[in-house]
């Protein structure tokens, strides 16, 4: 495996025993450790059955570097974020392959105070000497240091620093871990919730972390998946569900009904309960939907700041700006007072404390959204050449349009609708979305017509 193509655009990522395995976890740990001067490194992993064995040939790799390494354990993505911030360390790695098949696995990692890597200064130089193998000797070989119940203490006490929690009402909430790392994470939360008297019933399903996913791999965005949640919430009558993927650093809301909540609704939400605690502070939006959650933000007084999609890059921004929070609507929600970082259990905690305040259900609040603002989710397209369809798309409307955007894809904007096309770098896809201003049978009927001069099919 000389190649290292588990490289990917943000992330390694690879089918095991093909461009993944625990010889390239090792090289992928002692560079990151070389590259980074790193004098501790944390090590988490989620819940698939190579990730413990990865996670130590990562430690191994970190620790003939000279680092030594911080384990927490099985635990979430966002664990490994908070835990580099709470220690001090000088970068952290998660073993997870998130929401991808079971034969897959890869690594997560940031830098100092956890930041994201920089594609060129950073992650093509941890490839490089990944690659080379060009190992710095060393003289002493670094530590292990076990550091799982401290961790995940600091991380719990973080994340419920975000909620009032005096003000949760009596709420029954739907909770699917999909048989991945969420699980045990879920329960410390909910064990510190009961004993600060917080008056919250929660209802699991599929909780217990399972390497063999007996119920499917954990990826609540796909159809196929949401009637899992969906199903326990109406015949419990609960207040909502939330599901989680593999690692949890996103997460997905269905309301009392159990309708699925798209995410660039949640994402709208969230910035108006931060607007209400913050008054005037930015918020940063991906450009795929944007149309909702600048509406809502200029409505509360925020400033909305728009950033290409990617976690990278949305941090890069929200720090920059020092926005208080960020949303993707692949429900990816980023907040400053978590050092800048994604989590997938802050958000939930947020609704509930929403619909306890208000006595409003979610659906309630996000249902004249959906009126106002139409939007067609995100649809995948196969294509055989994604530039000349992308051109035959736009050689139809641009001449019509108010105005052109370019940040990711392209976005043409009119005065009722717009729409965003971006392409994939890996495969021959190109990704559509839609929206409108209060008009879902003309959203179709755009959604229709750019369909076909995209010709291929339906991904």
């Amino acid at each position: 495996m000389t190649d290292l193509s588990c490289f990917k655009a943000y992330d390694i990522r690879g089918e095991i025993g093909v461009n993944i395995d625990e010889g390239v976890a090792y090289r992928v740990g002692r560079a990151v450790a070389q590259h980074l001067g790193a004098t501790s490194v944390v090590i988490g992993f989620d819940a698939r059955e190579t990730s413990p064995a990865f996670a130590a040939a990562a430690s191994q790799g970190v620790r003939d570097a000279g680092s030594d390494v911080v384990h927490i354990g099985m635990a979430g993505t966002e664990e490994m974020y908070w835990a580099v911030t709470e220690f001090g360390a000088c970068a952290g790695i998660e073993v997870t392959a998130s929401h991808n098949p079971i034969h897959y696995n890869g690594m997560k990692i940031v830098k100092s105070q956890s930041q994201p890597l920089e594609d060129l200064g950073d992650f093509q130089a941890i490839k490089a000497l990944a690659s080379s193998q060009a190992w710095c000797d060393v003289t002493d070989v670094g530590h292990e240091l076990e550091r799982s119940d401290a961790a995940r203490q600091a991380y719990v006490g973080r994340v419920l620093s975000f909620v009032d929690l005096p003000a949760l009402r009596p709420l029954k909430i739907v909770v699917n871990s999909g048989n991945g790392a969420a699980g045990q994470t879920f329960d410390a939360i909910a064990n510190q919730l009961l004993a600060l008297s917080a008056p919250l019933e929660f209802v699991r399903v599929h909780h217990t972390a399972d390497a063999t996913f007996p119920n499917g791999i954990p990826n609540p965005l796909l159809p196929k998946n949401h009637a899992a949640t969906a199903d326990v919430v109406k015949a419990e009558e609960a207040d909502f569900g939330v599901a989680f993927d593999g690692d949890f650093d996103r997460c997905f809301f269905f309301d009392e009904t159990g309708q699925f909540v798209p995410g660039e609704y949640v994402v709208g939400l969230l910035a108006s309960i931060f607007l209400e605690k913050e008054a005037g502070a930015k918020i940063v939006h991906d450009p795929r939907v944007i149309w909702n959650t600048q509406d809502i933000v200029a409505q509360k007084g925020g400033i909305a700041v728009q950033s290409k999609t990617g976690h990278a890059f949305i941090k890069q921004t929200m720090r920059a700006r020092r926005a208080v929070y960020g949303g993707e609507m692949s429900a990816h929600h980023y907040f400053r007072d978590f050092a800048y970082c994604d989590s997938g259990m802050i958000p939930w905690l947020l609704i509930a404390e929403l619909v306890s305040r208000s006595g409003r259900s979610l659906g309630d609040w996000v249902k004249d959204r959906y009126a106002a603002f139409p939007s067609s989710g995100e649809i995948n397209f196969t294509v055989s050449d994604a530039g000349k369809a992308i051109e035959n798309v736009l050689s139809a409307y641009r001449a019509d349009a108010l105005s052109l955007d370019e940040t990711d894809g392209v976005s043409l904007a009119f005065e009722d609708w717009r729409f965003n096309l971006r392409h994939s770098n890996t495969e021959p896809l190109v990704r559509l979305n839609v929206e409108g201003r209060g008009n879902a049978d003309a959203l179709a009927a755009h959604v229709g017509a750019i369909a076909d001069l995209l010709g291929g099919t339906r991904a």
